[in-house]
């Protein structure tokens, strides 16, 4: 399993390994406007925050193609798709259903598919009890191909409980055991797991800079960010 450790600062990748990057750093006035590694990284949609805060996209598919196509190199890995989240309080934001985020996330895909960014896009498979993801992963049907790279979403609230994340990810396995799987926000507990690792392809984490916050130190010291990642190479 390959870890990609979240960062805040892009300018902070150069210090550490493959890295996990959300499109918001990337943009806007105080965004990032040139190369900042040359190491393997992952651009994270931001769908979280974005949802969060308007209840969907304000902006079409074609705007983050654009940015994803500024961003393209060899070592961009994947560019994440813009999925919707089924956590209870994200349905609350939109008021719809499980069913529906699932496809609007299939829809979000295909259109961002249609742009030709060059660069691979990450699907996610969303849901919140595993049989949710089961269908999920039915519902994509041919588009994911054979070893297809993608995303298990809604999975990082349940670090708690790492039997939960397993049961997501054995659902998963059930119905496509060829997929390669990405965890999003799996902390240390979950990593931890042998039985998790085994499932995915790669995870990521910015675990560091929130235990960071809570206990009154830099929330953005990339030293955290590289101890995290070496924690969980160490397993």
């Amino acid at each position: 399993m390959k870890f990609y450790v979240g960062v805040h600062q892009p300018s902070d990748a150069k210090r550490l390994g493959p890295v996990f990057v959300s499109v918001h750093r990337l943009t806007g006035p105080k965004g990032r406007k040139t190369k900042f590694t040359d190491k393997p990284w992952i651009m994270d949609s931001g769908a979280f925050t974005t949802i969060a805060t308007h209840g969907g996209y304000p902006e079409p598919p074609a705007a983050y193609a654009e940015i994803i196509r500024k961003w393209a190199a060899p070592n961009l890995i994947a560019a994440v798709a813009q999925d919707y989240m089924c956590e209870a309080f994200m349905l609350a934001k939109t008021g719809k259903t499980v069913a529906e985020h699932q496809a609007l996330t299939i829809e979000r895909y295909d259109a961002l598919l249609a742009e030709n960014t060059g660069v691979l896009i990450m699907p996610v498979l969303q849901g919140y009890a595993p049989a949710d993801y089961a269908a999920h992963v039915r519902a994509y049907s041919d588009r994911l191909a054979f070893g297809a790279y993608v995303g298990v979403g809604s999975v990082c609230k349940r670090n708690g409980d790492p039997g939960a994340v397993l049961a997501v990810l054995e659902a998963i396995h059930d119905v496509r055991p060829d997929l390669r799987l990405h965890g999003f926000g799996l902390k240390a507990t979950s990593l931890a797991v042998k039985a998790i690792r085994d499932r995915l392809e790669s995870a990521d984490s910015l675990a560091w800079s929130f235990a960071a916050r809570y206990e009154g130190r830099n929330q953005n010291d990339w030293r955290n960010a590289a101890a995290l990642a070496e924690a969980i190479g160490a397993l």
